[in-house]
């Protein structure tokens, strides 16, 4: 990996492609970011490729583009990240700030994960499987971010959300996870985030 890809400006990571949305606010102040939240997601379900999640992300979507969407018709949420399945990266909102990704959560004993969690979307249907390119692009966006958060935790949106929400599901491997963080060398000399499952 190219050293100008492991550089941050203002919370803004060099190793993916900035697509600003308008959906985040301020963290409260002096709040540590500590966890990182794994979601899925697929607009429509199931479907791969195209733009629609961008554009949900940055408010842009059709509503009327396909029926599905009438569900979701005017939702304003974000995250920080975005793993498409060939292991592109897309980043929406710095790091810094606080995107709407968890909802009403708990990690821990601490609720609202939202003001001190870095939110990360693999596309991909809840409880199907994700690629082997997602796995190595989220090691070394995880390391990356360890390099400048505290990051102390990795947990799905179902261990933060559980009985609202079930992704990524059990589609997800946790053990490779945990296998390829240790594995890499960013956690030669420290220990790699603590794992959900």
């Amino acid at each position: 990996m190219a050293t100008a890809e492991l550089g941050w400006s203002r919370g803004w990571w060099g190793g993916a492609r900035h697509v600003p949305s308008p959906n985040f606010g301020p963290r409260p102040p002096g709040e540590a970011v500590t966890l990182v939240v794994v979601h899925s997601i697929s607009l429509p379900p199931g479907h791969y490729g195209g733009d629609a999640i961008e554009r949900l992300f940055t408010n842009r979507l059709d509503w009327d583009a396909h029926p599905y969407y009438q569900r979701i018709r005017g939702l304003q949420v974000s995250a920080h990240f975005l793993i498409r399945r060939d292991g592109r990266r897309l980043q929406f909102v710095s790091c810094d700030d606080r995107a709407w990704h968890a909802g009403v959560s708990c990690w821990r004993g601490r609720e609202q994960c939202n003001d001190w969690s870095i939110g990360v979307e693999l596309e991909g249907l809840e409880g199907d499987t994700f690629t082997r390119a997602q796995y190595r692009s989220l090691v070394t966006l995880l390391a990356a971010l360890a390099r400048r958060y505290p990051i102390a935790d990795v947990a799905g949106h179902e261990h933060v959300a559980p009985g609202r929400k079930a992704d990524p599901g059990p589609g997800f491997d946790w053990a490779a996870l945990r296998d390829a963080l240790a594995r890499h060398r960013a956690f030669a000399h420290r220990e790699p985030p603590r794992l959900a499952a």
